[in-house]
């Protein structure tokens, strides 16, 4: 059925980014994220994929450097350090977002798992343009899908240059995921989070469409594919 419906890809500014970061509202719908993101199991199937990348190539002292573009409270990187941390895997994290709303409990249990994270209160463009290349991964959970096909090729084109491992997960644009964004009521999310969930999947991704927006060289190994019943994977992995 999904391949027979077409639905064009629609970008929309969601609520939550216009709001105070310290108002209720704000507040209230992070947390609606947390267990959304929960629900999704984004950590589980974005670690799986950055452990078994990392785990090939990280030198002996098992330690990484990794940014997390779009990084908001952090509590999206613990359930990854955690996991991280169980393959033997330590963290030296950036998160790239332009509110420092990370929390001194998350940053106390990431500390804990010795993981090293600096916010970095930026525009993902800018940071990318400043930052040199060196980072070992690149992330992004929910993110991507939040800029135009022109910006986000733009974006994509950056990340390139910085890295040599990207991966991401993000909303898969589908009728079925469309009619699940309808119900979160019936999770206890609030009204903020009930309207962006439904423009996160109309600006969310099917196919190959990441794929076609990554700089094009024989250099990468692209794959893109479909992370259970709601989500969308795509990873860029350097060749050599």
């Amino acid at each position: 059925m999904e391949g027979r419906l077409k639905m064009q890809r629609i970008v929309e500014h969601e609520l939550l980014d216009e709001l105070p970061p310290a108002s209720a509202e704000a507040v209230s719908s992070r947390a609606d994220l947390r267990r959304l993101n929960s629900i999704l199991g984004h950590a589980g199937t974005l670690s799986r994929l950055l452990c078994q990348q990392l785990s090939q190539n990280v030198s002996n002292t098992r330690t990484f450097r990794l940014a997390d573009l779009g990084g908001g409270d952090g509590t999206f990187l613990l359930r990854l350090a955690h996991r991280c941390a169980s393959h033997g895997l330590t963290i030296e994290a950036t998160l790239v977002d332009q509110q420092n709303i990370v929390s001194p409990e998350t940053r106390s249990a990431l500390a804990a798992l010795h993981c090293q994270a600096e916010s970095a209160t930026a525009d993902v463009f800018q940071w990318l343009e400043q930052t040199g290349p060196g980072m070992d991964a690149i992330i992004a959970n929910l993110f991507l899908h939040h800029f135009d096909d022109d910006s986000l090729s733009a974006l994509l084109r950056l990340a390139a240059a910085r890295t040599k491992l990207f991966i991401a997960c993000e909303p898969r644009r589908s009728p079925f995921a469309l009619a699940a964004s309808k119900v979160v009521r019936f999770l206890g999310c609030n009204p903020i989070t009930r309207h962006d969930a439904v423009l996160s999947v109309r600006a969310g991704f099917r196919g190959q469409e990441l794929s076609s927006l990554w700089p094009r060289g024989e250099k990468w190994q692209l794959s893109e594919h479909r992370a259970g019943l709601f989500s969308h994977c795509f990873m860029a992995k350097m060749n050599g």
